[in-house]
């Protein structure tokens, strides 16, 4: 009996300081199963809902590790084994997920079962990590953020109210003449450092992935459809839209509101003035504008001539429209 007593102790103090660390009340999942016929503190430890360390990966239904204190979750009298609460931030994440003990998870935020995430990651409060997602070292994931099919590499900046991975808008007309949506079964390809402003949205791909290079910055509001190809370097000006399976080489400059139609193509080292509309192949660099996007000094020529045939037309006094 005193070695029961001995064992409960030492048990006692260890929640007392889990509740310290984590600042919220500790579950007694099975409290049935101690037996003080056969109790160690170990065994208290783990009956208790608590089980050993661990290491960076989890795969338990309740871990410290790495001094980072979790606990299960009860709502309404329901235990939810496989989801923790992760210290540093006090946001949600699954038993599967592997997380590096520097990342932060805001309260608020969910990471799913599968996902990864690297070294000194940060996730604000209401973003959600899909299952199976992978993000690099340093990056910053803002507020509202949803992330599924895809992967993030190093020192990525996600503004609030970002959508990546989600399926693009693919259908088809059957037989009997009912829509239907095509298979989107492949993944959005985030780069590293490549800074994504809020409510732009990316899609996953259908035939090939979508693809961000390294060093792209893209602004807020813009569109890039599934199976889009966009190379090194790039610059995506506000209100952007790029339709499905366009591709953009690297060091490409698009301005705000312009549009690119589905599956063209634009060499690297171009650049398109505002409100641009690429209809076909550009294949050799410079700069292009108008709709159709043409030569900038052959579209400066058709502004030119408009203004003045706008000019010349004049209507007399006399005349009646």
């Amino acid at each position: 009996m005193a070695h029961y007593l001995k064992n409960i102790t030492t048990v006692s103090r260890r929640l007392r300081k889990l509740r310290f660390f984590t600042k919220a009340p500790i579950f007694f999942t099975n409290p049935t199963r101690i037996n003080p016929q056969n109790c160690s503190a170990a065994s208290c430890w783990n009956n208790c809902g608590f089980l050993d360390r661990g290491g960076f990966g989890y795969s338990t239904s309740s871990v410290e590790a790495n001094g980072l204190a979790a606990m299960r979750l009860e709502d309404g009298g329901e235990t939810h084994q496989e989801f923790l609460r992760w210290r540093n931030g006090g946001g949600i994440f699954h038993h599967l997920a592997s997380i590096d003990p520097s990342s932060c998870i805001e309260v608020g935020a969910l990471v799913h079962s599968m996902a990864v995430l690297g070294a000194d990651v940060h996730i604000g409060s209401g973003s959600i990590i899909g299952p199976g997602v992978a993000k690099g070292q340093s990056t910053k994931v803002g507020y509202n953020v949803a992330l599924n099919n895809c992967t993030l590499g190093d020192f990525c900046i996600i503004h609030n109210g970002v959508c990546i991975g989600q399926d693009g808008f693919g259908f088809f007309i059957d037989e009997d003449g009912k829509m239907l949506k095509k298979p989107q079964n492949m993944y959005a390809k985030i780069g590293n450092h490549v800074e994504i402003g809020a409510n732009t949205c990316i899609d996953r791909g259908s035939w090939r992935d979508t693809v961000i290079g390294d060093h792209t910055k893209i602004d807020n509001l813009v569109q890039i459809a599934h199976n889009v190809v966009i190379g090194k370097n790039c610059l995506l000006c506000g209100q952007v839209g790029i339709a499905g399976s366009a591709t953009v080489g690297d060091y490409a400059t698009l301005g705000g509101r312009v549009a690119v139609r589905d599956h063209a193509s634009v060499v690297s080292w171009v650049r398109l003035a505002a409100n641009s509309c690429v209809t076909k192949d550009i294949v050799e660099p410079g700069d292009y504008g108008g709709f159709p996007a043409v030569p900038i000094r052959e579209w400066r020529r058709q502004v030119a001539k408009h203004r003045i045939s706008s000019k010349e037309v004049k209507i007399r006094p006399d005349c009646k429209l």
